[in-house]
C-alpha cells in the first residue's frame, strides 16, 4: 500500500529553493503506487510539530511551475533545532497519524543534522520511515558536492550587483565617493564574497578590487594600505566582504553578541565598521551596502545551472527513496570544467551534517584579496544561463501562497514548553 510523503523546508531561503520543492513534489507524483498524499509542512519543522499540514494536491502543474520560478519558501520555513524528548516523539506522533513513509527535508547543514538525528530516531523505534536531505544553501558550504543549490543564483547576483555599483562610483570618484562597500554573507566561508570576484573579468582591471574572506585573517594595517594603493592607482576601492571576517584573535570582526537557534554567533555589519575605519584612518568618503535577504530572493537574476541543478536534487531524492536509500543527499558531482558538465551522485548525512566544506587555500590570490585562476575555472559555470520569471506591468508576476492546512488528528502541541 502506498505511504504518504512530507516534504518540509528549513532555514534560510534560496532564490531556488522552490524549484526543488516542485520537483520533489512533480517525482513523488509520477509514482502513485508507490507514495500516495504528498504533505509539505508549513514552516518546516515547527509545522510538523504543530500538526499544520499542506496536501499538495491543492496544486495544479500550472502551480507547480509557477512555484519552482518563485522566490522566498512557499510552504514556510523555520530556525528551530529539534529537541530530543518531547519534539521528536510529537515529530513521531504526527507521522504515525498521517501515516508519512517519506521525509524530504530541504536546507543546508543544519538541517542535514537534523533529518540524520530522525533518520536514526525512526530506525531505533523501528518505524519506517525513509528520510532524504534535499541540499540547499547559498553559502555553498555543503562537502561533497561540488557546489550548493541557491549558491549559483546568489553569485550572479552579487557578481552584476557589485559590477554595476563599481561602475557608478568609478563616475563620482573624481568629486566624490572613493569607496564601495558591499557585505555578503559568508559566516565561516568566503565562497559568496569570493564569487564576486567573476566581476573584475580575468584581468582584474574591474571592481572588486579587494574581497575579505572569513579564511583569510583580517589585519587592518594590510587592509588600508591595500585600499591607499587602489586609490592612488585606480581613483577608487570598490570592497566586497564577507560577514564573518575574523582577526589574529579568531574574533568576529562585526560580532554583535547574541547566538541564533543553532548557537551561531549573532553579527553586526562588518561594512559600517569598515568604512568607519577607512574613513578614520584615511578620511576617504565611503558607501556601503549590505546584500543581506536581497541577494538570496533575487529569483529575477537566477542561474539556470542554479535551477537545473535545484530541480536535479529535487527530482533524485525521491529516486532514491523509491530505490529504498535512507538517510542520504543527493549531491552534484562536475564530471568536466569546460564544457561544465555534472551528474548526480548521493552521500550518507553522516558525511555532511555538522561539517563545512572551506574555500580551498588555492582558490585564493597570493595577497589574500582575490580569487585566483583556479577559482574563475571553478565559479565560472555556475552563473551560466538565465532563468527569467514571466513579467506583468513591468514587475515579475510571483504568486501569492495562501495554502490551508488539513485537518489535524492529534491534540494542539505547544514548541514553547
Amino acid at each position: 500500500m502506498a505511504r504518504n510523503a512530507l516534504y518540509a523546508q528549513s532555514g534560510g531561503v534560496t532564490p531556488v529553493i522552490n524549484a526543488s520543492a516542485a520537483a520533489v513534489i512533480a517525482a513523488a507524483r509520477a509514482h502513485p503506487d508507490q507514495i500516495g498524499r504528498v504533505f509539505a509542512a508549513k514552516n518546516g519543522v515547527l509545522g510538523v510539530l504543530a500538526e499544520e499540514l499542506i496536501d499538495t494536491a491543492c496544486m495544479s502543474e500550472a502551480d507547480l511551475a509557477a512555484l519552482a520560478a518563485s522566490p522566498g519558501g512557499a510552504f514556510g520555513s523555520c530556525r528551530h533545532k529539534l529537541r530530543f524528548g518531547r519534539e521528536l516523539t510529537r515529530l513521531f506522533e504526527v507521522f504515525a497519524a498521517h501515516d508519512i513513509g517519506y521525509l524530504f527535508y530541504n536546507g543546508g547543514g543544519d538541517s542535514a543534522d537534523t533529518c540524520m538525528k530522525i533518520a536514526a530516531h525512526a530506525e531505533y523505534l523501528g518505524y519506517d520511515l525513509t528520510a532524504i536531505h534535499v541540499p540547499k544553501t547559498i553559502d555553498n558550504d555543503l562537502p561533497h558536492s561540488d557546489c550548493s543549490p541557491g549558491f549559483g543564483s546568489v553569485a550572479k547576483y552579487v557578481g552584476t550587483s557589485i559590477r554595476e555599483a563599481g561602475m557608478d562610483v568609478a563616475s563620482m570618484c573624481g568629486s566624490s565617493t572613493k569607496v564601495f562597500i558591499m557585505e555578503v554573507m559568508g559566516r565561516h566561508t568566503g565562497w559568496i564574497a569570493a564569487s564576486s570576484g567573476l566581476a573584475s573579468g580575468a584581468d582584474r582591471l574591474l571592481p572588486p578590487h579587494l574581497i575579505l574572506l572569513p579564511e583569510v585573517t583580517f589585519n587592518a594595517a594590510t587592509f588600508l594600505a591595500a585600499v591607499e594603493e587602489t586609490i592612488a592607482r585606480e581613483g577608487y576601492c570598490v570592497i566586497v566582504a564577507a560577514e564573518g571576517i575574523k582577526n589574529a584573535e579568531g574574533k568576529f570582526v562585526a560580532e554583535a553578541g547574541g547566538t541564533d537557534a543553532f548557537g551561531h554567533a549573532q553579527l553586526g555589519g562588518v561594512a559600517p565598521y569598515l568604512a568607519q575605519l577607512i574613513k578614520t584612518a584615511q578620511g576617504h568618503k565611503c558607501h556601503w551596502a549590505v546584500a543581506d535577504y536581497l541577494q538570496r530572493a533575487a529569483r529575477h537574476m537566477a542561474s539556470k545551472t542554479d535551477v537545473d541543478q535545484a530541480t536535479a536534487v529535487g527530482t533524485a531524492a525521491v529516486k532514491f527513496a523509491l530505490a529504498g536509500e535512507r538517510g542520504v543527499m543527493p549531491t552534484i558531482v562536475r564530471t568536466s570544467d569546460a564544457p561544465y558538465t555534472w551528474t548526480i551522485g548521493s552521500v550518507k548525512l553522516e558525511e555532511v551534517a555538522n561539517h563545512e566544506k572551506y574555500l580551498p587555500a588555492e582558490y585564493i590570490s597570493a595577497n589574500g584579496f582575490h580569487i585566483s585562476p583556479a577559482a574563475r575555472t571553478y565559479f565560472s559555470p555556475l552563473i551560466m544561463g538565465e532563468a527569467i520569471p514571466s513579467y506583468v506591468n513591468g514587475l515579475p508576476a510571483y504568486p501569492v501562497w495562501d495554502f490551508s492546512v488539513i485537518e489535524a488528528k492529534l491534540e494542539a502541541f505547544n514548541t514553547a514548553v
